[in-house]
């Protein structure tokens, strides 16, 4: 019995079905948009312009570490608490824009303990938590996933050369609330302890706002500011970051690269204005 061959009449529908579905994969594929990691934080993670170089928070420095897959989107202002960042809509605004997949990186601290400001001023154990938990909740009711991250710790040393801890109960307090809720903690606070204390008091200068006069333009007469960093050390608390995200399985390992390699201040990007 001869098999008869399909005519070219029949043959239509088919290859256009086909045609559809290639054209549908190839639309998925080609739209695949990168992660978003959105950091709500402070002047230790903020972006700075071109006239405040080499000043660099860490926020501003993770992009370095991030292949094509993720992308930084960096919310962090200097000088707010976890209750200002709110009260000024900044939290608003990420969630504005937050999508479902998408992380939100949770770090305040420095200014939550100014007592002195109650615009800013939030207790450990009470309002600090209950401000975070809004972070916490509100980014997950959008479908995303927050991750609380311990403040950076300051340049202090002791007599001994020993980091001495500058962020009271605020640590502590971060890490029983990811605890209770069930949120990824970077432990930044014991992570840059570990890192400053390897480094010692003089290496750690070359991280933080260290400058003599002249030596920069945007800070004629020098600067020792043992808060903020400069890019290098923008950088190395970045590379903290990154490392654990990656290696607590927070973000899938292939949003990071150059981990181990050695990277130059000029990798930082400094905008005209701010954002």
């Amino acid at each position: 019995m001869k098999h008869r061959r399909p005519d070219r009449k029949s043959l239509v529908p088919l290859i256009g079905l086909l045609a559809a579905a290639l054209a549908v994969t190839g639309t998925n594929a080609s739209a695949a948009a990168p992660a978003q990691i959105f950091i709500a934080g402070d002047s230790t993670a903020s972006t700075y312009t071109s006239s405040q170089a080499p000043r660099a928070g860490w926020g501003q420095a993770l992009p370095v570490f991030l292949t094509p897959s993720a992308v930084a989107r960096n919310e962090a202002l200097s000088g707010a608490s976890s209750k200002s960042f709110v009260d000024l809509g900044r939290l608003d605004r990420i969630l504005a824009r937050i999508k479902p997949g998408d992380h939100l990186l949770i770090s305040f601290g420095h200014n939550d303990e100014k007592k002195e400001d109650p615009a800013r001023y939030t207790e450990p154990s009470t309002t600090y938590k209950s401000y975070l938990s809004q972070y916490i909740d509100k980014s997950r009711a959008k479908g995303a996933k927050p991750v609380l991250v311990t403040s950076v710790e300051r340049r202090r040393f002791s007599s001994s050369g020993a980091i001495t801890p500058t962020h009271g109960a605020y640590p502590a307090a971060m890490r029983e609330l990811a605890r209770a809720k069930g949120v990824p903690l970077i432990d930044l606070t014991a992570m840059s302890t570990a890192l400053f204390n390897r480094v010692g008091p003089e290496g750690t200068k070359k991280y933080f706002m260290h400058l003599k006069a002249g030596q920069f333009p945007n800070y004629p007469d020098g600067v020792e500011d043992n808060t903020h960093f400069q890019a290098t050390g923008a950088i190395e608390v970045a590379r903290l970051v990154a490392t654990a995200l990656r290696n607590q399985d927070v973000i899938p390992p292939q949003a990071f690269w150059k981990l181990g390699d050695q990277i130059p201040p000029s990798a930082i990007a400094w905008p005209k204005s701010a954002q």
